[in-house]
C-alpha cells in the first residue's frame, strides 16, 4: 500500500527520509520570506532598541510585539557595546539630544518644523586639551564641570586646572577614556575636558534699559556677518574699555558666545552683555524708532569716524565682516555710513580692530 511520503511535492522520499533542499517541510515551505526588514525593525538589533527607546521617550504607547526581544527600558543587553558606558547622568549633554529616527540618526518628532535654528545654540560646549582648559579657567570662562581622566599621568597643567576649578567652585569629576571621547566628540582631550555653561543672552531692548539705568547716552555695537567668536570677544573687550552698553549679534549666521569668545574678551563678557536678535535689521529699526541713531562702518562711507557728529547722540555702531562688509538690508537700516581712513595698500581691517578704533573715536568725540 502506497503512503503519501512519495508523492510529488512531498517533503520526504519513498524511504521516508527528508527530501534534499526542503528541510522536511515540503515545497510550499520553501517560499521566500520577503525582503530583509530594516535594522530598526529587527528584534534585538541595536537600531531597534534605539527606536524603541525614542518612542518611549516621546510618550509613545505602541504595544510591544510578542517577538520583540528588546530588553526592558533602563537595561541593556550584555552583548551591547554601549552597556559598558554605564547609566547616563542627568547632566550628560548626550541625554538632551532628543529622540532618534528609526534609522538611528538624530531627529525630531515633529519633523523639519522643530529643527533648532542654525548658529550658536544653548547646548553645553566642551573645551578639550590640557592647555586650552587651563587657559579657559585662567580667563574665568563660566564652567559647570571639569572632567579629569582616571588613568592619566598628572602634570603641572592638570594640577593647575584642578586648583583653579576648585577655587571657583567648579565641580571636578573623574571620567574614563571612553566617556571623555564621547563628551568631546573624539577630540584630542589629553585626559582633560571642561564643560562650559551656555551663555544667557540678553534682549536687544535690555541694552537701552541698561544705559537708562546708568543715566548715560546709549552706545551699542551690532555685528553683521561676523562669524569668528574671537572677533566677538575682542569687540566685547573694546566695548567694555570705551563705555559701550552691550553688543548685539544675530541668531543666525553670526558668532555666539563660546569658550573662544570668552578667552578673547579677557573677562570683558562678564561686564558687557551680549544680546541676540532674531532679525538684526528689524532690531536696528526698533532702535531707530526708540530715537537711537544707527551708523554703519563701511569703507565706502562718506564721513570719517572722527568727524561723526552723531557720536554725541544715542548711537548704535554696526560692524560688518572683514571680507563682505555690511549686508544690503543692514546698510538700508543705517542712518549713515562712516569709514576709518586707512592706507590704500590695506584693503580692510579685522572686525575686532575696526570696532576698537571706531569706539575710541566715538569716546573721544563724546569727551570733547
Amino acid at each position: 500500500m502506497s503512503t503519501g511520503s512519495g508523492r510529488s511535492g512531498s517533503g520526504k522520499t519513498k524511504k521516508g527520509k527528508p527530501r534534499p533542499g526542503t528541510g522536511g517541510y515540503g515545497r510550499r515551505a520553501l517560499e521566500g520570506k520577503g525582503p530583509t526588514p530594516p535594522a530598526a525593525m529587527r528584534p534585538g538589533h541595536p537600531a531597534q532598541r534605539r527606536a524603541a527607546a525614542a518612542a518611549a521617550a516621546a510618550g509613545s504607547r505602541r504595544p510591544r510585539r510578542a517577538d520583540d526581544t528588546a530588553p526592558p527600558r533602563g537595561q541593556r543587553r550584555a552583548d551591547d557595546p554601549a552597556a559598558s558606558r554605564g547609566p547616563r547622568r542627568a547632566d550628560d549633554p548626550a541625554a538632551s539630544r532628543g529622540p532618534r529616527r528609526a534609522d538611528g540618526s538624530a531627529g525630531s518628532p515633529s519633523g523639519s518644523s522643530a529643527r533648532a535654528p542654525r548658529g550658536s545654540g544653548d547646548a553645553p560646549e566642551f573645551v578639550a586639551g590640557r592647555n586650552p582648559v587651563v587657559e579657559s579657567l585662567r580667563a574665568a570662562v563660566p564652567a559647570a564641570a571639569l572632567y579629569v581622566g582616571t588613568r592619566v599621568q598628572h602634570d603641572e597643567r592638570i594640577s593647575e586646572a584642578i586648583k583653579l576649578a576648585a577655587n571657583r567652585g567648579v565641580a571636578v569629576l573623574e571620567a574614563g577614556p571612553a566617556e571623555l571621547d564621547r563628551l568631546t566628540g573624539g577630540a584630542l582631550h589629553q585626559g582633560l575636558a571642561l564643560r562650559v555653561r551656555p551663555y544667557d543672552y540678553a534682549h536687544p531692548d535690555d541694552l537701552l534699559a541698561r544705559a537708562a539705568d546708568a543715566g548715560q547716552l546709549p552706545l551699542i555695537v551690532a555685528l553683521d556677518g561676523v562669524t569668528d567668536p574671537r572677533n566677538l570677544g575682542a569687540v566685547a573687550r573694546s566695548a567694555a574699555a570705551f563705555g559701550a552698553h552691550g553688543v548685539v549679534v544675530p541668531s543666525r549666521r553670526g558668532a555666539g558666545v563660546t569658550a573662544g569668545a570668552w578667552k578673547a574678551s579677557a573677562g570683558a563678557l562678564a561686564r558687557v552683555p551680549v544680546a541676540r536678535a532674531a532679525n538684526l535689521a528689524r532690531a536696528l529699526a526698533s532702535y531707530r524708532d526708540a530715537g537711537v541713531f544707527v551708523a554703519g562702518l563701511d569703507a565706502a562711507g562718506d564721513t570719517p569716524v572722527r568727524e561723526l557728529e552723531l557720536a554725541t547722540a544715542p548711537l548704535v555702531l554696526v560692524i560688518g565682516s572683514e571680507g563682505r562688509g555690511l549686508s544690503r538690508i543692514v546698510t538700508q537700516a543705517c542712518d549713515m555710513l562712516v569709514r576709518i581712513p586707512i592706507a590704500a595698500r590695506t584693503e580692510s581691517l579685522n572686525a575686532g580692530v575696526a570696532a576698537g578704533i571706531a569706539l575710541y573715536e566715538v569716546a573721544a568725540v563724546r569727551a570733547r
